[in-house]
Order: C-alpha cells, then sequence, then structure tokens
C-alpha cells in the first residue's frame, strides 16, 4: 500500500474514500456535510472514540464515499487515538472495496505528530493474519493511503510508514507456525532481510555456543531436534560519532515453548508460537533503522531455540552453567526464556554494548498485573529506564514501570548453584527480572515483558486478531531520540 501527501482541498480529491475526524460533543466538521449535520444533530452520530458513519456519493467533494471517524473528545485527541482511528477506517473501507482512501487533518491537527500517527494507523491496520488461507475471506485490498495537509508533514509521514511497515514485518513472522518458523529458518529471513537492507549479520551454531560456554541457552535447546541459533544483527551509522553509546536490543526468540520437560497445559499452547515476539520486534526495529539512519550504533540479539520435552531434554533439577560462569539450578524448564537472554545479555556485553534493552514474552505473571494492557518495565538505571519510558510514549504504546527492589532477589536463593531460575509464586514478573539482572550486572539494563501485550486475542476496529508487533515503534524512537 503506498502512503502518500496530498495538499490539495479535500473537496478536489478524487479517493475511493474521504475520511474525517469527528469529535463528541461538537458541530459535525465542515468537510461532512449537511449528512453528517444531519447525524450529529439527531444524536445517530454522537462523535465517540472509533464510532464511524458511512455515506455514499458525499456532496462537495470527488470522494466517491464519505467516512466519519468518531476522535472522543477533542481535549483527549492524541496520536494514539489518531492511530487508532486511522485503522478503524481503513479496516471499515478495506472489505467495501475503496481502492484509495484520503484522511483530512483538520487544522488543529496537522501536526508532524499526528501526520505520522496516521499513516502508521493505517499500515498497521492493513495487516491480516491470514496468510495461509486458500480462501480468503476479504480479498480486497488499498492500493493508497492519503493524508491530506500541508507540505511539512511529508516526513513524518514518510517515518511513520517506514516505522509501521516494519511493525509488520515483525508481526508476519510472529504469525509463522513453528513447523514454518524454526530457530534455523528465524536465521535465514533475519540473514535475507540484513542482505536487503545493508544490515551486518552473523550467526552462532550450536558448536560455536559450546566453544563460548552459553550453557543456559544450549540446556534449553538440548531437548529439540532442531538446532539453536544465535541471530546477531548489526546496525552502523555511515559517520559513527567516537565514543557514542553503543546500544543492544536483545529479543527472546523461542519459536515453540511447549515447556519442556515442565510441560504447559494443552489448552491454549497453539499460541506459544509468538514466544519469540521479542526477537521479532527487535529485527523489525532494526530493520526500520536501515531506512530511518540513527546517529548511533545498535546490535540486536534473538536467542532463538525450540523448548520441546525431547529425550535429552533438561530436567528440573539440572544445573548448568551460564556464559558469565555463574551456575542456575533449573527448578522449572518452562522458565527457559530467561536462561536464553541472560547468555545473550552477557555476550552483547563482551560484545562492547553500553546499554541494553531486553524484549521478551517473559511471564504470565505480568498479564496478572497489567492485563493485555501495558508493557511491563523494569530497570536497573534511571536515566536509560526514563528514556525508555518517554520513547514509548512518543511512539504510542502503553508502558508501565515496575518495581525491581533489592529485597526481590532474595527470592532467588539455591542450596545447589549460584542462583535457580525461578523464585516462589509470588511477584513472579520481578523475580524473573531480578534474575535477569543478576546477568546485566552494572550494565545500564532495561527488560520489556511484553507476554500481555503481543498478542490480541479479539479482533480490534483498529486492527485483527493476532500479532501486534508490540515494541518495534518504541525502540526505534529509543535510538532516533537518543541525546
Amino acid at each position: 500500500m503506498n502512503v502518500t501527501l496530498d495538499q490539495r482541498p479535500f473537496a478536489e480529491v478524487d479517493a475511493g474514500a474521504l475520511v474525517v475526524v469527528a469529535f463528541e460533543g461538537e458541530a459535525a466538521p465542515a468537510a461532512g456535510g449537511a449528512w453528517l449535520a444531519d447525524l450529529v444533530s439527531s444524536g445517530e452520530f454522537t462523535g465517540k472514540a472509533l464510532e464511524t458513519a458511512l455515506a455514499h456519493r458525499p456532496e462537495g467533494c470527488k470522494a466517491k464515499r464519505l467516512l466519519a471517524v468518531g476522535g472522543g473528545k477533542r481535549t483527549s485527541f492524541t496520536p494514539f487515538l489518531m492511530r487508532r482511528a486511522a485503522g478503524t477506517a481503513l479496516r471499515t473501507l478495506k472489505p467495501k472495496g475503496a481502492g484509495t482512501i484520503a484522511l483530512l487533518l483538520e487544522e488543529g491537527f496537522a501536526a508532524p505528530e499526528f501526520a505520522a500517527a496516521a499513516a502508521e494507523g493505517a499500515v498497521l491496520g492493513d495487516f491480516e493474519p491470514d496468510a495461509y488461507k486458500t480462501q480468503k475471506e476479504n480479498p480486497k485490498t488499498v492500493e493508497q493511503f492519503t493524508v491530506l495537509g500541508p507540505e511539512n508533514l511529508a516526513e513524518a509521514i514518510e517515518r511513520g510508514r517506514i516505522v509501521a511497515e516494519c511493525q509488520n514485518y515483525t508481526r508476519g513472522l510472529v504469525n509463522e507456525p513453528a513447523n514454518r518458523l524454526t530457530p534455523s529458518i528465524l536465521a535465514e529471513r533475519a540473514r535475507a532481510m540484513a542482505a536487503e537492507c545493508g544490515l551486518e549479520c552473523e550467526v552462532l551454531d550450536r558448536d560455536r555456543m559450546q566453544q563460548l560456554g552459553m550453557g543456559a541457552l544450549l540446556g534449553v535447546a538440548q531437548g529439540s531436534a532442531e538446532p539453536p541459533a544465535l541471530i546477531i544483527v548489526r546496525y552502523r551509522p555511515a559517520a559513527p560519532v567516537e565514543g557514542a553509546p553503543h546500544l543492544a536490543w536483545i529479543g527472546k526468540g523461542v519459536t515453540f515453548d511447549s515447556g519442556g520437560i515442565s510441560i504447559k497445559p494443552s489448552d491454549g499452547m497453539e499460541k506459544m508460537k509468538y514466544d519469540m515476539a521479542g526477537g521479532a520486534a527487535v529485527l523489525g526495529a532494526i530493520r526500520a533503522l536501515s531506512m530511518l539512519k540513527p546517529p548511533m550504533p545498535v546490535t540486536a540479539f534473538v536467542p532463538a531455540v525450540e523448548n520441546m520435552p525431547g529425550s535429552r531434554a533438561q530436567r528440573p533439577g539440572d544445573i548448568v552453567t551460564s556464559l558469565s560462569g555463574k551456575t542456575i539450578e533449573i527448578l522449572n524448564t518452562d522458565a527457559e526464556g530467561r536462561l536464553i537472554l541472560v547468555d545473550a545479555i552477557t555476550y552483547a556485553r563482551r560484545q562492547g554494548c553500553t546499554h541494553i534493552v531486553d524484549a521478551a514474552t517473559l511471564t504470565g505473571a505480568i498479564v496478572v498485573a497489567l492485563g493485555h494492557i501495558n508493557v511491563g518495565v523494569f530497570a536497573n538505571e534511571e536515566s536509560l529506564a526514563q528514556k525508555v519510558l518517554d520513547s514509548a510514549r512518543a511512539a504510542g504504546e502503553k508502558m508501565w514501570r515496575m518495581p525491581l527492589d533489592d529485597e526481590y532477589r532474595e527470592l532467588l536463593k539455591s542450596p545447589f548453584a549460584d542462583i535457580p531460575n525461578i523464585g516462589n509464586r509470588w511477584g513472579g514478573a520481578i523475580t524473573a527480572a531480578a534474575f535477569l539482572q543478576e546477568f546485566a550486572e552494572e550494565t545500564p539494563w532495561v527488560h520489556l515483558d511484553i507476554a500481555g501485550t503481543a498478542w490480541l486475542e479479539d479482533n480490534k476496529p483498529y486492527m485483527p486478531k493476532g500479532p501486534t508487533g508490540v515494541a518495534v515503534r518504541t525502540l526505534a524512537q529509543l535510538a532516533l531520540s537518543w541525546r
């Protein structure tokens, strides 16, 4: 789908549909004409957020349809809601055969942040999770989405398109079934993306990881016939600044998680193909950097494994030695994500990365704490934590800072090894983060637990059920806004 800017008045734009945002408790916008004014005055259309009304052959414009999308209260309308409004518009009009869509930014919202959000919302709304359906429920497509606004919005619209397309790249990876996206295939996909985008890519295989001593990662992988991979993708700016920070993004890449010997219940296990959503997010984000070109170096690390209960699988009670040299007692093989992450964290530190952000579908406990609304944010250093939270706010992704007090580390005690891979049942998301913190040591580090936000359980007006691509926009914004 092409995403463009058009500076012409809305009445002159010949499109399959014109989209206007109307606000709650206000008169209808002028572009809506008498039809929308009548709907508002009668109360049939109230302007409530994401409410829609559609007219055909509207008076006063060349567009074949006019769609009004509710924006809620004007004072509460933000780029976050603009993104959802644009996605709602696209998903409403696409099945109706409106192949070209133009969204009008009224004067009060003709700003770069709203224009970028409109582009993002439309591209994200265009994603369909039905890649393997032989008969599509909605075979119609939108060829062009146009934002109507002034010339100075062109750069923001292009940035929004790039970031959203990279988020859809992530969603496409997460949507793949585990038989079609093994660790090896994920590595191949990463290599292909890097070659296309001019990025460096390196993949460590099982033998190399054994030589290095990545016992925590390899312990998880040993129960599967599929070999593991540590995928490394590097972005290097054309004009690097001497002494600049080197940011590491580490994404959990469990391409299927059965739980291992501590096997999961069968109910819902099919969704465990999305346990590599963190890995997919860092790949999508670094793909965006190749086009947006921030001035700081960034390296993405994806430890990729399957967690299976094969005859060689690790057992509860096993003790493994991590790359850091610390020993770990395995009390639950279904707490595997933290094991692969800690070897990647240690490796990133040894590669000279000065700041680390990891993204992982790590715990069910974060879903209990925050539901499916907010990403849980944990950090060992205030400055980096604030940068991430500011980036999330600017990118329109909801994140919430969680505690990580020293007392939580006391819940991770083992009489047999340096640390167990789980604590007791209380504060599970926090003790998982505390486990990771042991291996980040003094390096500034942030952990994003995306277990509750990486997958949408139901269709929304602006996005279909399935992978969300969460964290891509935040990570890209972090690199672009780093000061």
